[in-house]
């Protein structure tokens, strides 16, 4: 089983997809603004993602950060995205939406599972906000979603393994559970075994510095001081240890 565990790597750029897919990524999510937890990427990531690695790539929709409750103008933003990604050449599409409740939306996840196809769906970890992850699994699978990613509520999948476990069992093969959160080399063979996932999704993101010499501490562009001079960025090696760790017996 080992050997076929897929690894799904979370990216913000064209390097780290490179990177991602030398190091032996099965596939990867492109997002932009990993700062707000990932948004939709701009139709020139996507494009020269596209071009610059042959893997499966499966892009982001999200409109804008915070919850995923949204209002009917950012739904349409969502469908136009969506459509977008497809002449882009992307594989696959990855978005979730809730109801006020804290429950899957579940026709507004039809009609945009409908208009993916026939690009394959996952629905990301907005499945993580809702109110009962079971019921969630339900409407997921009812919607007609390929895979759901989730830390089974919590911050890392590594913290309710169990959680993780009920959650594959109960998707009797109708739906792919793919874990997330807080994967690395060290712990991810022990939460495939106890588990039995056949998939996982990992960030792997290492912070650089910004190369730039003249700074402006007194001013911030974003939402956390400083940002503006660190970079997030996916290395080759990581990746390779990751998977060579899913290889291992």
């Amino acid at each position: 089983m080992s050997s076929q565990i897929a690894v799904e790597v979370c990216v913000d750029s064209v390097a780290s997809a490179v990177a991602a897919e030398r190091g032996g990524a099965s596939r990867i999510e492109l997002c932009g603004s990993m700062v707000e937890g990932g948004i939709t990427p701009s139709a020139g990531l996507i494009a020269m993602t596209r071009a610059a690695v042959s893997v499966d790539l499966h892009v982001m929709i999200r409109p804008r950060g915070g919850d995923f409750c949204y209002e009917p103008d950012e739904f349409e933003i969502m469908c136009r995205d969506i459509a977008l990604a497809q002449r882009l050449g992307a594989d696959g599409i990855v978005f979730g939406i809730l109801d006020v409740h804290g429950n899957v939306d579940v026709a507004r996840t039809r009609q945009l599972v409908d208009a993916a196809r026939p690009l394959r769906v996952t629905f990301h970890r907005a499945f993580d906000m809702t109110a009962d992850l079971f019921r969630a699994l339900d409407d997921v699978c009812a919607a007609g979603i390929d895979r759901v990613l989730t830390s089974g509520g919590e911050p890392t999948s590594l913290q309710v393994k169990e959680t993780i476990l009920q959650l594959v069992k109960k998707a009797e093969g109708r739906i792919v559970v793919m874990p997330g959160g807080g994967i690395k080399p060290e712990n991810a063979r022990s939460l495939v075994d106890y588990t039995g996932v056949t998939e996982v999704h990992v960030g792997l993101r290492s912070t650089i510095p910004s190369p730039m010499l003249h700074r402006n501490p007194r001013i911030s562009m974003g939402s956390v001081e400083g940002r503006e001079y660190q970079r997030f960025v996916v290395f080759e090696e990581q990746v390779r240890k990751l998977c060579a760790a899913l290889k291992q017996p």
